[in-house]
């Protein structure tokens, strides 16, 4: 029933002003994801009744980024608070809900502390997430009695005294909608920052005889706020360190782990290996044997199995099939489709077009909104021509053509099976019926010519 009854609200009205950026600090980016992200994931995990999101006017740049979740949205249009942000949110809340409060800067915290926070609420009025650290400097410390939380104080109202608390409060807790209202409604600004706190209803509650209990997080690092690129970076180093590690035990064999980035999503198969200072963006999946060489860049693709990706090689968007060679120094750009056994080679370029069986592109070509067959080679230097300066424009090469160095095909243009086209030619029609294209040049020779001596300017 508790989770039925369950209202999550996600407090992200923050200016972040320290992170000295022109986009709201809950849309800064950790492994690939917006830190708000990360909170909503979690929030939607426990499966609420109601995701409420309490942001500034700023809105619309955090709509482009969360347009696809069902949440209500409450603007804090003049900031007062943590105080004043949760009771525009459950003012309209009925009072038999359980109000769970998470903050958008903190994307660590886990499905498994919420669930503990869930059960600690049966058994109290207001349950809080809190923990102990070594450095408490920055966050809200608890104040107890006997051993029973009576309050917490910001630390910029606490004495020398209280700051020397070394239990800290996470900004987390539920509490049931009723409570909440009537606490937060006695809520004042009589402190340093002139804002209405949240965590003054501590001590109300306390007042009243309320039962406060407090939950520990799995681990202290669930608490990290982020307000800064410091702190980001801070986290995005624990969050590789974790994404790495688990990789590790999975099985994938990271040859350097500190030059190792994931920003997304990696599924893979068994002996799979990737090289130094390789980064994965995105959702992207890795068959069995798979080789990642050095310095490559993959984003949002699938590699099938035993295929080798070369150094330095950078694949977006793309689908590549079993047993092939990509690499090194390719760039296989969006909507780029190779079947198996294909071989793409220095500096070849490729978007938009599909690759048959047995098929090499091996050097310095590049290939845009194609069909290429089967047992094709494209020749060192080689282009598709496929765009007129309005339109992009289709070539088609049939099975078993071997195309030459240097050669220009103007697309629209098909070339039919078994065509051998020569080297530096310029296609500008179809090729119907198997032969040997070329364009007729004549080599010109000038007899007693003399190359001139170079010039040395004073």
């Amino acid at each position: 029933m508790l989770k039925k009854e369950m209202i999550v609200v996600i407090l992200a009205a923050g200016k972040g002003t320290r992170m000295k950026s022109n986009y709201p600090k809950v849309l800064h980016f950790l492994g690939g994801k917006t830190i708000l992200e990360y909170v909503i994931q979690t929030a939607q995990s426990i499966k609420p009744k109601k995701i409420i999101l309490v942001c500034s006017d700023r809105k619309k740049f955090i709509l482009s980024k969360t347009h696809d979740i069902p949440m209500e949205w409450i603007i804090q249009k003049k900031p007062q608070g943590t105080g004043q942000a949760i009771l525009l949110a459950i003012k309209e809340i009925s009072d038999d809900k359980n109000i769970l409060v998470l903050y958008g800067d903190m994307p660590c915290i886990s499905l498994e502390s919420i669930k503990n926070l869930q059960h600690s609420k049966k058994k109290s009025t207001i349950s809080l997430l809190t923990t102990k650290v070594k450095n408490p400097d920055g966050y809200g410390r608890i104040l107890r009695e006997k051993r029973k939380v009576i309050g917490i104080i910001e630390e910029q109202d606490a004495t020398d005294k209280q700051k020397n608390i070394k239990e800290i409060y996470s900004g987390i807790f539920i509490a049931k909608s009723k409570d909440l209202k009537r606490w937060l409604e006695k809520v004042d600004k009589k402190n340093n920052k002139k804002e209405f706190y949240a965590t003054d209803i501590i001590s109300l509650a306390s007042i009243e005889g309320s039962v406060i209990r407090t939950v520990q997080p799995l681990n202290y690092k669930e608490t990290l706020g982020i307000n800064n690129k410091l702190q980001l970076s801070i986290l995005e180093k624990i969050f590789q360190k974790k994404e790495i590690d688990q990789l590790l035990i999975n099985g994938v064999t990271i040859k350097d782990p500190s030059h190792f980035i994931l920003r997304g999503t990696l599924k893979h198969g068994k002996n799979v290996e990737i090289d130094t200072g390789v980064i994965l963006e995105k959702n992207v999946i890795l068959g069995d044997d798979v080789k990642i060489g050095p310095g490559c860049i993959i984003r949002n693709s699938i590699i099938d199995s035993k295929t080798n990706i070369e150094a330095y090689t950078i694949i977006e968007n793309a689908k590549i099939g079993k047993n092939c060679i990509i690499g090194p120094f390719s760039h296989l750009r969006s909507n780029t489709f190779l079947e198996k056994n294909v071989h793409i080679g220095n500096f070849v370029e490729i978007k938009d077009s599909f690759i048959n069986t047995e098929s090499k592109v091996k050097h310095l070509s590049y290939l845009g909104n194609s069909e290429i067959g089967s047992k094709v080679n494209i020749g060192a230097g080689s282009i598709t021509c496929n765009y007129d300066g309005s339109n992009k424009l289709k070539t088609i090469i049939g099975d078993n053509v071997l195309v030459g160095s240097n050669t220009q095909l103007v697309a629209p243009i098909k070339i039919a099976n078994n065509t051998t086209i020569a080297a530096g030619t310029t296609l500008t029609k179809d090729v119907n019926t198997p032969c040997l294209v070329y364009n007729t040049k004549e080599q010109k020779y000038k007899k007693n010519w003399v190359r001139p001596n170079k010039i040395h300017k004073k």
